[in-house]
């Protein structure tokens, strides 16, 4: 038996780049997929990007159904929930890959183009994992993977919404993943480097036919494995590599005079902190308590 098999999968963004790699690669597990992609323009045999990777399941002997949704659009998660159940009496996995960059530099960013990248990057995501999850907390298990970008670890120069829409990702992700573990709902989040529609323009030519979308899927396999127990993990996934990443707190100062704290002082300080001992939490109420049980 494949590791996937019998289980049921909502993948977004499916119909290109990474979410295809993630389709194709889960339905070969033996999971059936929907595949969501909202871009309906026929390619020359006629058929959507969706459609086509639909296509390609079906043909390799797996089962898949195609839906063209946009995941900004509250009325998608449903219909994506809606599929699954209607088709195959159950939902698993959910994949949430589907993603804009519109980039821009910061001082130039548009109301309209921040909306725009929120509205799919966040909410999208946001609605159709949510959806997943009232499903996956009932049935007592499930596996959520947002895929997410680095660029919300460490920001980048002339995307600053795409930045800060994956840092909202990794941080939805994370309280995700501390509220549905009691209900066997383990959630992970995926930054990965693959040579894309999106990043093709950008990526080092050096790296661009090794970074592949395919070389990520397996991660994504392993990470929604009905026996994986990671939740809450950012996994830095590209190649034949992974590192995990994390948000660290450094060590704890106590403030000497805070009435005659200036720039250089803090600046001091802020040193001293960095030198001490490094922490991660699972969440934030964790990171407050630590933090204000060593000021007492």
């Amino acid at each position: 038996m494949t590791m996937l098999e019998g289980q049921v999968a909502i993948v977004t963004g499916g119909g290109k780049g990474l979410g295809r790699a993630f389709a194709l690669h889960l339905a070969s597990l033996g999971a059936a997929v929907v595949v969501n992609n909202r871009n309906r323009v026929p390619g020359p045999d006629g058929r959507s990007a969706a459609e086509q990777v639909v296509d390609e399941i079906v043909a390799a002997g797996g089962r898949a159904v195609a839906d063209h949704g946009d995941v900004a659009d509250p009325a998608t998660a449903d219909a994506l929930v809606a599929a699954a159940l209607d088709t195959w009496g159950r939902l698993d996995v959910c994949v949430t890959s589907a993603a804009v960059s519109a980039p821009q530099m910061f001082h130039s960013t548009t109301a309209e183009n921040f909306a725009q990248v929120m509205a799919i990057n966040v909410t999208g995501t946001a609605l159709v994992a949510g959806a997943a999850m009232r499903v996956m907390r009932d049935a007592g298990h499930g596996r959520i993977v947002m895929v997410a970008s680095t660029a919300g670890l460490h920001g980048e120069p002339t995307v600053s919404a795409y930045a800060a829409s994956k840092g909202a990702v990794i941080a939805l992700g994370r309280t995700a993943a501390a509220e549905g573990a009691r209900r066997g709902v383990l959630t992970n989040v995926l930054l990965p480097y693959a040579t894309t529609q999106m990043t093709e323009d950008g990526m080092d030519p050096r790296f661009a036919d090794t970074m592949t979308s395919a070389s990520v899927a397996p991660v994504v396999g392993a990470l929604v494995d009905p026996a994986s127990t990671l939740n809450g993990q950012v996994v830095v996934a590209a190649g034949s590599g992974i590192r995990v990443a994390d948000a660290v707190e450094g060590g704890t100062v106590t403030l000497p005079d805070p009435s005659a704290l200036d720039g250089a002082g803090l600046a001091e300080l802020v040193a001293f902190s960095r030198a001490g001992t490094p922490h991660t939490y699972a969440h934030a109420q964790d990171a407050f308590q630590h933090f204000a049980s060593e000021l007492t």
